[in-house]
């Protein structure tokens, strides 16, 4: 920096540093203020570097320029007191108020609002009440931003009446005092006194601007009262915030959260021009509404259109490759993360976690969760679920007890209701009834968490997997809240599997009345009765779903090659490669047979001869599938295969063969869990 720069020119190169948030910029311009003015700083000099060093979160060096500070004025203390509130240091910041008041030093109309922040930030409403005593001694009471910064902290402090008092002592309210209140009672989650402040601010003749409109479309979010936001986006219309982009994004996030997608589209589209924000929430509409191919559109339209990605956006995107379980792509958006430097983000983190544990890639999953340097309830619950999913219980076990314990150099971390669940999953999925029976007692006696009906869902899970399924019925005729369709699903799909239609048929009644149009209840107790030679039975099921309108879905299976997905159905004949399919397929069961396998035709559903049934269990969907992958994937490549019902018991049986014979990872993920085929075992132990 050349020495010729006044002090003025100094001043305007802090500033600057500021405004870019650059520290090597300040800190170079200090250097020079030290080799050309020191030992007379002037003070206003002074002042410019407390403020840089403050702002950047610096509070060391900004303690140390005040020391060498002569006589600091209000603007000096008031530099340091903005500034460590702006960085969440409210401690620091009331401390720094303290010394400036020993100092003899008043505070002004921009000190007082900061201090105030601080107070509400760390709920002490005692500082915050003398604050608003020294408010009045100063005579700046009568100072609008002052006003509002009161009112503002008596609600962070949970003093409403106080704020209402404040509020009403106040002659001329402008927008800023009723936003105060209106926004302070949507984070406060109080929606219906945010609903009537913004009726009285209305009726008061108020003028609402976008941070009205954004508090009151959180509201209606909050309660999802899809008729008043939708009276509000009639006024915002007519108000002439159409075009507010900040409007705008709330807009599409009030219709994402009702499931109104259409209408989050529409507002999106004529958002002119979008920010970061904007792209984010149309993202996370999509996601949230299970459209994830729409939510990467919107993420490749964003890319292509230079947005840079942030970590909201990738979290959101990496959402949506969990939720299709498309690993390839979850896989780049990971390199995109890297390269946009957000995968340190702790939400980034845990989306990654997130997402490989729901691709089935555990070890990738377990690589990122432990290259975090900070880890939050989220992510251990992700990196849990990932192990209950892929049906390690001993691996989410250890994690558990490393969350709860902390003996592994991090912080202890208290559960929730999402950790139980996940940590009992684990436990009905490998079938270890003392361990999923020793948390689930332990729930509420070491963690305070009261078991609800997913816990008892897992529960009646456990039991039935293990095959004591007569126990299962037992705690669910115990259970003290009323057993849930999940808890009687579990209890079926037991049935099915152990070959106990009595109990199966009591299942499948409770879950008729209370889902009567889902056609998996009646598959599966169809299944069940044509599995255990009731084939007259079955029969009438499957025609009472065609009495009343019920259809079933067909059972797919696909994989991804080389970005195409490939598609089958059982006894598949319309693939381009259907015919080396078929032919790959019976050399593999040939091969299988001389193995030792033995074919179950139980699920071969329909009244048969013995070598008919062979062939139906044969051109299952998923053996297609894996008969194709094994064509066309190179060798030594775990072969992935998505399948939208649970995996049948002869395709089970048959891949852990085959995966011993070409020596091949099989992964199949069906509707409920992943199963990792390696040397004719399979991760889920037969516990599936």
């Amino acid at each position: 920096m050349p020495p010729q720069l006044t002090p003025n020119s100094l001043g305007a190169v802090l500033q600057s540093a500021v405004t870019a948030r650059s520290p090597l910029l300040g800190r170079a311009a200090h250097a020079q203020v030290l080799r050309s003015l020191a030992p007379s700083i002037p003070s206003f000099l002074s002042n410019h570097l407390l403020n840089f060093y403050a702002k950047l979160d610096f509070p060391c060096h900004a303690l140390t320029v005040l020391s060498q500070t002569r006589s600091p004025s209000v603007v000096s203390f008031t530099a340091l007191i903005a500034g460590f509130a702006q960085n969440s240091r409210h401690v620091s910041s009331l401390r720094i108020f303290s010394a400036m008041l020993r100092s003899s030093v008043a505070p002004n109309d921009y000190t007082l609002p900061c201090v105030l922040k601080s107070a509400g930030a760390i709920g002490d409403a005692f500082i915050g009440a003398q604050v608003h005593a020294l408010c009045f001694k100063t005579g700046l009471m009568s100072d609008m931003f002052v006003g509002c910064s009161i009112i503002d902290m008596y609600c962070k402090t949970r003093l409403v009446g106080l704020a209402w008092r404040v509020f009403d002592e106040i002659p001329d309210k402008n927008v800023a005092a009723w936003n105060a209140l209106l926004s302070n009672s949507v984070t406060g989650g109080d929606t219906g006194e945010a609903v009537s402040v913004f009726v009285r601010f209305r009726r008061d003749g108020g003028e609402p601007n976008s941070i009205s409109f954004c508090a009151f479309l959180n509201a209606c979010v909050d309660t999802r009262n899809l008729r008043l936001g939708q009276q509000l986006h009639g006024l915002v219309v007519k108000a002439g915030f159409g075009g507010d982009v900040s409007v705008g994004n709330g807009l599409v996030n009030f219709y994402g959260k009702c499931r109104e997608v259409e209408a989050a589209a529409k507002i999106f589209d004529g958002i002119t021009p979008r920010n970061q924000v904007s792209w984010c929430s149309m993202t996370v509409t999509y996601v949230q509404n299970d459209k994830e191919e729409a939510a990467f559109n919107v993420f490749f339209r964003a890319r292509s259109e230079g947005v840079p990605p942030t970590d909201f956006m990738v979290s959101s995107v990496l959402s949506a490759c969990a939720g299709l379980a498309v690993l390839q792509l979850g896989s780049s958006v990971h390199g995109l993360a890297v390269k946009a430097c957000v995968n340190g983000n702790i939400f980034v983190g845990s989306s990654l976690v997130d997402m490989y544990g729901k691709c089935g890639s555990v070890g990738d999953s377990e690589k990122v969760f432990h290259e975090m340097s900070e880890r939050n309830l989220i992510t251990w619950n992700a990196m849990i679920g990932g192990y209950a999913q892929n049906g390690h219980a001993g691996r989410a076990l250890s994690a558990f007890g490393e969350m709860t314990s902390g003996h592994d150099g991090g912080c202890k971390v208290s559960p929730n209701y999402v950790t139980m669940v996940c940590v009992l999953s684990a436990c009905s999925r490998a079938g270890t009834v003392e361990d999923g029976t020793r948390v689930f007692e332990s729930m509420k006696e070491l963690y305070g968490i009261e078991p609800g009906v997913e816990h008892y869902a897992c529960l009646v899970d456990l039991f039935g997997r293990a095959g004591m399924v007569e126990k299962a019925y037992e705690f669910v005729k115990e259970m003290p809240v009323q057993p849930s369709i999940s808890v009687w699903g579990a209890l079926l799909s037991a049935c099915r599997v152990h070959g106990n239609p009595e109990l199966g048929c009591i299942a499948a009644k409770k879950l008729f009345e209370l889902d009567p149009q889902d056609p998996g209840n009646h598959v599966l107790l169809s299944n069940m009765l044509a599995s255990s030679g009731r084939w007259k039975e079955a029969t009438k099921v499957r025609e009472e779903m065609k009495g009343v309108g019920i259809k079933k879905g067909p059972g797919y299976s696909w994989l991804t090659v080389k970005n195409v997905v490939h598609v089958f159905q059982a006894k598949d004949r319309d693939h381009e490669k259907i015919v080396e399919v078929r032919a790959m397929l019976r050399k593999l069961w040939k091969e299988i047979k001389e193995a030792g396998y033995v074919p179950d035709t139980n699920f071969a559903l329909y009244d048969l001869e013995e070598e008919e049934k062979e062939s139906e269990v044969l051109y299952h969907s998923e053996k297609l599938a894996l008969a194709f992958g094994l064509m066309i994937i190179p060798p030594g490549v775990p072969i992935r295969i998505n399948k939208n019902l649970r995996v049948c018991g002869d395709c089970h049986s048959a891949i852990k063969f085959i995966s011993q014979i070409v020596e091949r990872e099989i992964i199949v993920r069906d509707n409920n869990r992943f199963h990792h085929f390696r040397n004719n075992q399979c991760s889920c132990g037969d516990y599936w």
